[in-house]
C-alpha cells in the first residue's frame, strides 16, 4: 500500500516580502533568512534612510505595517534588524 503525503506551503518566498518592504520603503535593502526552513519564521537584515531620526519601535512599526496583512496569515514569526545606512557602516558596537 502506497502512502500519499501532500504537503500544503503556507509560507511566504523571500521575494513576495522583499517586494511588500519596497512597496512602503523604497530604498531598503533587504537580506532575509529562513530561520525554519518552512517559509514562515524570518530574520530580516533591513537597511534604509527611512529610518533616520525613528526609534527602534517606530522602525519596526514601519516594517510590521507594510507586512501587516502576511503577519495576520503566511509570516509566523519575524524578527529584524534595522538599522540607518551610516549605522550600517559604522564599526559594530558604535550605534
Amino acid at each position: 500500500m502506497a502512502v500519499q503525503v501532500r504537503v500544503q506551503f503556507t509560507g511566504m518566498k523571500a521575494e513576495d516580502i522583499v517586494a511588500k518592504i519596497h512597496q512602503s520603503i523604497p530604498d531598503a535593502q533587504v537580506e532575509l533568512q529562513d530561520l525554519t526552513g518552512t517559509a514562515d519564521h524570518w530574520k530580516a537584515s533591513i537597511i534604509s534612510d527611512a529610518f533616520r531620526g525613528k526609534s527602534l519601535l517606530a522602525r519596526q512599526r514601519m516594517i510590521n505595517a507594510a507586512l501587516s496583512e502576511e503577519l495576520r496569515g503566511p509570516i509566523h514569526a519575524l524578527t529584524m534588524d534595522v538599522l540607518t545606512r551610516d549605522e550600517a557602516s559604522a564599526p559594530k558596537g558604535a550605534h
